[in-house]
């Protein structure tokens, strides 16, 4: 599948994505991508945004294709049993923070917690970073295998933020082009 057969649904965590992070960049260059905008992006609400997650997704007209970042990766993989079959061919996953440790997160988004363990219902790609600070490169690898996503292993990248130097991040773009090569 090529991005532009498919709605890409852009999908930020806390603070939302400014304009030099790579999901803002990507925004601006795959003309059908859109964001999934939150009513609060500093105090989120896990059933706020769950709920905005599933409502934009199910309006698609197209196949669906998601790439979410920290936070909004555990809001998407909560929203994913609820959004209806058949509607999202993959998803692309940067960056999950565990929200289940006080030693990674803020406390404010500890609600969040527990990140389901349930196999998602489409193809998924997890991209995690060995020197991210919001989760441990294990961490992420098992709820990577749980998902029943390709796990990819991004170095010592940091949280894969413009703050780690990843604002454009041509190696995820990369990925990203090659995974939309696998959907149908």
């Amino acid at each position: 599948m090529k991005a532009s057969e498919a709605d890409i649904f852009i999908i930020p965590g806390l603070d939302n994505s400014g304009p030099d992070h790579w999901q803002s960049r990507w925004e601006d260059k795959i003309r059908s991508a859109r964001r999934i905008e939150q009513q609060d992006w500093a105090n989120p609400q896990m059933e706020s945004w769950v709920s905005k997650i599933i409502a934009d997704v199910e309006q698609a007209t197209r196949p669906a294709v998601l790439v979410a970042h920290s936070l909004g990766v555990v809001a998407t993989v909560k929203a994913a049993a609820a959004i209806k079959p058949g509607i999202v061919r993959g998803a692309f996953l940067v960056g999950m923070p565990n929200v289940e440790s006080d030693d990674h997160v803020p406390g404010h988004i500890r609600h969040f917690a527990p990140i389901p363990e349930e196999l998602l219902p489409f193809p998924s790609i997890l991209v995690a970073s060995r020197s991210d600070p919001y989760c441990a490169f294990e961490t992420a690898e098992h709820f990577g295998r749980k998902w029943g996503s390709t796990f990819v292993d991004a170095g010592d990248t940091g949280h894969i933020n413009e703050k780690s130097g990843q604002g454009p991040w041509p190696e995820g773009l990369m990925t990203f082009a090659n995974f939309m090569t696998t959907l149908s």
